[in-house]
């Protein structure tokens, strides 16, 4: 197994440490955000970094392999999907979110393997998809800064947050509000450009 893929490996494994360590009660806070969510937060940046690493040492040593390409997109859900699950059980992310972006996977999934399967091509991601991707990390990076666990939608309109809260509030806000934009946009983009896989 070469590099990249230990990489893309490393990054699910760290997922099931991210669900552990939310169970844990480490619920001091450090200037208001908890030494919990401090870890999470450290444990998903480095994930996240280890996915563009990963992409970039597989092009830069001729290293793109068939595992890679199944295992990396793979390994990319399974970190998102479960922090944001996190996120909800903490009832800092509203749950509709996670639905929108499960179904979209599934919607997309599955037009990917119809290509492969018919013309015998991966379709790539679109703009949609890219802006999903960073809205989405940022999104959820910023929603683990989160002071005092507020929920992410809602509270930065009623007046009941000051100062840094406030600012962190409004830029999650903002970037998961965008990122599910761009989720619904990317799905419908894979629907209308496939839609000839289906036709027979």
């Amino acid at each position: 197994m070469n590099l990249p893929n230990k990489l893309t490996v490393f990054r699910i494994l760290l997922v099931p440490v991210m669900v552990i360590i939310s169970y844990l009660n480490l619920n001091e806070l450090i200037i208001g955000i908890s030494i919990k969510n401090i870890i999470i937060l450290c444990i998903f940046v480095v994930a996240s970094y280890t996915d563009h690493l990963d992409g970039k040492l597989a092009r830069k040593n001729h290293q793109i392999t068939t595992f890679g390409k199944f295992l990396d997109p793979l390994a990319d859900k399974i970190l998102v999907l479960a922090a944001m699950l996190i996120l909800v059980e903490q009832n800092t992310l509203p749950a509709w979110i996670p639905i929108i972006v499960v179904f979209r996977e599934f919607v997309v999934s599955g037009y990917r393997l119809i290509a492969v399967e018919k013309n015998g091509k991966v379709i790539a991601a679109n703009i949609w998809g890219k802006i999903k991707t960073v809205t989405q990390m940022i999104g959820i990076m910023l929603m683990f800064l989160n002071i005092n666990n507020t929920n992410i939608f809602g509270e930065c309109f009623k007046g009941n947050l000051i100062g840094i809260e406030l600012v962190i509030n409004i830029l999650a806000t903002t970037m998961i509000t965008v990122s599910v934009i761009a989720t619904i946009f990317s799905g419908w983009n894979y629907i209308k450009d496939g839609k000839d896989l289906l036709k027979d």
